[in-house]
């Protein structure tokens, strides 16, 4: 009988979690806090970053590995001011559901719905699934949102994944050339660079290719056409030393490329249901 893939309970700093192993080495470390995956081995690598001065207090969002961003990206969403930056899912804890398990895949899906704490912010009704499909080389991350609710429900977010580099400042990003980019921190908008490096402090927004990136020539990066950005985001050295929860040198090691919703929100009508996903391939030499 061929080995199978295995899910146990376990703890990550102390926060209850998940862990997925494939019987060809691959893992992964999911906290039910957020629903937060904190970390993927595949080929013996680390491919996510997770800062080692995060908090893991069970209340306070975790810096690194794959946040989810919702019902807002950053401020902008149905209350922008009222709502959490970057909204409630990733603070809040998520129910894990039974996984599928086989000799080259390990999936989990886990939940989320509206209750006391969400209606204090957003009084509306809701449901969340984070679903994640693991197999060799390989993860794929589906975020499904339902409305349960009677009215519409307006939302942005994305998948917030946090890529660990050697050496960001000798990193190359490319796939999403000639793409519409809007450069936030100097508000100016052009189209992208054929190979993108890192040598300042990076924020921008571009709208999503429909070709895989490609980071440092060994992972490739896809979206689904339902999110309409993918960000990039690199604080370098200055603002990194302003971020309590980084090291001083951790944005050396990290490069967010995300799947996104930044500008104009998805609206679900009662009873609708929408999904989007990012998937992470590692590319063999």
């Amino acid at each position: 009988m061929s080995a199978q893939a295995t899910c146990r309970d376990t703890a990550f700093a102390g926060l209850p979690a998940r862990e997925l192993s494939l019987p060809q080495g691959d893992r992964l470390v999911v906290a039910l806090h957020g629903a937060h995956v904190l970390s993927w081995v595949s080929g013996g690598q680390e491919r996510l970053y997770l800062s080692p001065q995060s908090q893991m207090d069970g209340q306070a969002a975790i810096r690194g590995g794959v946040p989810v961003c919702f019902p807002q990206f950053n401020q902008r969403g149905p209350l922008a001011e009222r709502l959490p930056k970057h909204g409630f899912a990733r603070n809040l804890p998520w129910q894990a559901g039974a996984p599928e398990l086989a000799a080259d895949r390990a999936q989990l899906s886990l939940r989320l719905a509206d209750n006391d704490q969400t209606r204090a912010w957003w009084p509306q009704a809701f449901a969340l699934e984070l679903h994640i499909d693991l197999s060799p080389g390989a993860l794929q991350l589906t975020l499904k949102v339902h409305n349960t609710d009677s009215v519409p429900l307006a939302f942005s977010g994305a998948l917030h994944t946090y890529l660990a580099v050697p050496d960001v400042t000798q990193a190359t990003l490319q796939g999403l050339g000639g793409q519409p980019e809007w450069d936030s921190l100097t508000d100016t908008h052009a189209p992208a660079a054929d190979t993108i490096r890192f040598a300042a402090e990076f924020d921008r927004v571009y709208e999503a290719a429909t070709q895989p990136l490609t980071l440092n020539g060994s992972l490739q990066i896809r979206q689904s056409p339902s999110w309409a950005n993918t960000v990039v985001w690199n604080p370098a050295q200055a603002l990194c030393q302003r971020l309590t929860d980084m090291p001083d040198d951790g944005w050396r090691h990290m490069l967010c490329v995300e799947a996104a919703q930044v500008y104009a929100p998805i609206t679900l009508p009662a009873g609708g249901q929408w999904a989007g996903w990012q998937r992470l391939q590692v590319r063999n030499p």
